[in-house]
Parts: structure tokens; C-alpha cells; sequence
């Protein structure tokens, strides 16, 4: 992954590698290396999820206040 990815990036990657695995697209050489980008694409996904709900409920909790 590049220096500052961004999560639509990610997803968009992440979804390009689905399609392709679903359509045999990849040779059996070329899947093992999918599936890794895929797994450290997820992890990327899913932690900016992650951070970005923490915020959200900081920023509401402020507002609470």
C-alpha cells in the first residue's frame, strides 16, 4: 500500500481483486499474492473504519457536553 492510501482506494482495490477471483481472472501463481494484498487491504479497511468511528463518538461526546 502507498504511503497515504485512502479508503475508497483501498475498497476499490480490494473490490478489482474479488471480481478477478470470481472470474478466474488470476493464475494459480497469482493467487496467493491476491490474497495477501487482499488481507492487508482489509486490515487497512477496516482499521480507518475504526479510527473513524472512534472519532465520530469523541466528536458527539464533545458536543454532549
Amino acid at each position: 500500500m502507498n504511503k497515504e492510501q485512502k479508503y475508497e482506494e483501498a475498497f476499490a482495490q480490494l473490490q478489482d481483486i474479488v471480481r478477478k477471483m470470481e472470474n478466474d481472472e488470476y493464475s494459480i501463481d497469482e493467487i496467493a499474492v491476491q490474497l495477501q494484498t487482499a488481507q492487508r487491504l482489509i486490515k487497512f479497511c477496516k482499521d480507518k473504519l475504526t479510527k473513524t468511528e472512534a472519532e465520530i463518538q469523541k466528536i458527539r461526546a464533545e458536543q454532549e457536553t
